[in-house]
């Protein structure tokens, strides 16, 4: 394609991200409005990647390839399957509401200096993220994707430790240092996984050299393309090695257990705006790339590693619903159950079924979208009270019943409601698992009671019983806020009752993947009739 649509897409919210970082300090109003208007110009190029992705076409679609550091073997090489064009889609949607909820999050204090920019940083630091997500889906070169996985943790970091939630129950000092510790162990962890993941990389680069006529290469179509002929070939202790180094950094980015501890302090300690950039968008990275490079690159390791890898996802489950109905801060009880959700959709990436694929991949959409509606309305709950303690509410649909409304519908597209969108996609993960592996797959069930007790018992507490005079006076939803949630709380409602528009696109890419691993689904075993 001679029109780079793709490069296009990423790199329209990076300028913005430098437009807005540009305006003036006294001019913080327009800083916001130009780092919406660049966020909806990326979501309708977002859709029309969507729209003219052909489910029918090639495997990858909208391709570009340049040479960047050609003694290295390495490209600027995009394109995007089934799978990265939905997860390009996602992101692009949801950032232009994670804008409008941040709102006021970053506006300077009164005691802050007329020089201080924090707004147009908060929302340009918003708009790079986007960027490097965006063009982490699209790349088809594991060198570019390398860099871009490391360096999207640079503008979340100072996210995380500059613009903290300021309902917090501590002294200012001790905010700060909350959000601190929040900040360093988020990049400490996921610097820790890169790492691990470039040497990796490079004994990649060095396998491909010593065999590929054309040299070594980072090239993920190129590789793929090599093993399929017989080309390329690597020993079994080879590839179970660089698939480890693979799937540790992912599964730090993923989160899963028992690399998951940095997201409830990093969630717990950020704006909810920022908290659903890092759980809603950013750690769709980690589970999007074990289906394209952990499977596409090392598919024998990946099946060697599948028993223990679903072990963990079944801990990730249960132990993240468990400790979410423990919690008494709101934004942690979302984070532990975000780490549950995560569990489900590593669950059905290495059930190995095109069911079980395709129901994580519709699920990374899916729990995007939800999260990002329930978050941003304890955001909002939040901000009115001062408080993330859920002990603080009691009453609140009395009066603020849009408010509860609203929340309640994130809650149950959560715990997977019939009817809403997650439930389509937690059905076939489990639907999926349960075929190849069902005791697995009855385990993962427990999530799912789980999920319906953190979740009622969280709105019982909150929003129903006697008002406390803390919150009586408590205003509903505002328009702004309300632009926010109701086209979240309808996609929850379409996508409940009409996935295909998601499926269609994805089920080409998880065939596959499944072609990759060399996998087809299990024959249901029925006795013939006597």
């Amino acid at each position: 394609m001679s029109f780079p649509l793709l490069t296009l897409t990423a790199a329209l919210p990076a300028v913005g991200a430098v437009v807005t970082a540009a305006v003036p300090a006294a001019r913080r109003a327009a800083a916001k409005w130009i780092a919406l208007l660049f966020s909806l110009a990326t979501l309708a190029l977002a859709a029309t990647v969507f729209v003219r992705f052909d489910p029918d076409g090639a495997r990858y679609q909208l391709t570009e390839s340049h040479a960047w550091i050609a003694d290295f073997g390495v490209r600027y090489e995009l394109g995007v399957d089934g799978i990265g064009a939905a997860l390009v889609a996602l992101t692009a949607l949801l950032v232009p509401f994670v804008i409008l909820a941040g709102w006021h999050d970053a506006d300077p204090l009164e005691t802050q200096s007329k020089r201080w920019r924090p707004t147009q940083g908060f929302f340009a630091l918003i708009l790079m993220v986007e960027a490097m997500v965006v063009l982490s889906f699209e790349a088809t070169d594991v060198f570019l994707f390398y860099i871009l996985f490391e360096a999207m943790l640079i503008p979340m970091y100072f996210l995380i430790g500059g613009f903290g939630d300021r309902a917090h129950t501590g002294s200012d000092e001790h905010a700060a240092a909350q959000r601190s510790y929040a900040a360093v162990k988020f990049l400490l962890y996921n610097l820790v996984g890169g790492l691990v993941m470039l040497a990796a990389v490079i004994g990649l680069y060095v396998v491909t050299a010593g065999q590929l006529d054309a040299g070594g290469t980072f090239s993920l179509t190129q590789i793929v393309e090599a093993r399929a002929s017989g080309e390329l070939t690597m020993a079994t202790n080879t590839e179970r090695l660089l698939f480890l180094g693979f799937f540790f950094a992912f599964a730090v980015k993923a989160p899963l257990w028992p690399l998951h501890t940095w997201l409830p302090n990093a969630m717990g300690e950020s704006t909810a705006p920022v908290a659903v950039l890092i759980t809603a968008v950013v750690d769709k990275v980690g589970t999007f790339a074990m289906l394209r490079f952990c499977l596409g690159l090392f598919p024998e390791a990946s099946k060697w590693a599948t028993p223990v890898i679903i072990a963990l996802a079944l801990v990730s489950i249960v132990y993240g619903a468990l400790l979410a109905v423990g919690q008494r801060d709101i934004k942690r009880l979302i984070a532990y159950a975000s780490i549950s959700h995560f569990g489900f959709i590593i669950l059905g990436i290495f059930a190995m079924t095109s069911q079980g694929q395709s129901g994580a991949t519709l699920y990374m959409v899916n729990h995007g979208i939800s999260t990002a509606a329930l978050m941003l309305v304890a955001g909002f709950l939040i901000s009115r009270r001062g408080s993330r303690l859920i002990a603080d509410y009691g009453g609140v649909q009395k009066v603020a019943p849009v408010l509860a409304g609203t929340f309640l519908v994130g809650g149950l597209a959560t715990l997977s409601l019939p009817g809403l969108a997650p439930f389509v996609s937690e059905f076939l993960v489990l639907v999926g698992t349960y075929t190849r592996y069902p005791v697995a797959g009855i385990v993962a069930t427990t999530g799912i009671v789980l999920a319906a007790l953190y979740t009622l018992v969280l709105y019982q507490r909150t929003m129903t019983g006697p008002v406390k005079d803390e919150v009586r006076a408590m205003p509903d939803l505002r328009v702004r806020e309300l632009v926010v949630v109701a086209p979240l709380v309808a996609l929850l409602l379409f996508l409940g009752v009409y996935p295909k528009p998601v499926t269609d696109v994805v089920n080409p890419a998880v065939r596959h993947t499944m072609s990759d691993v060399q996998q087809t689904d299990p024959r249901p075993e029925v006795e013939a009739a006597k």
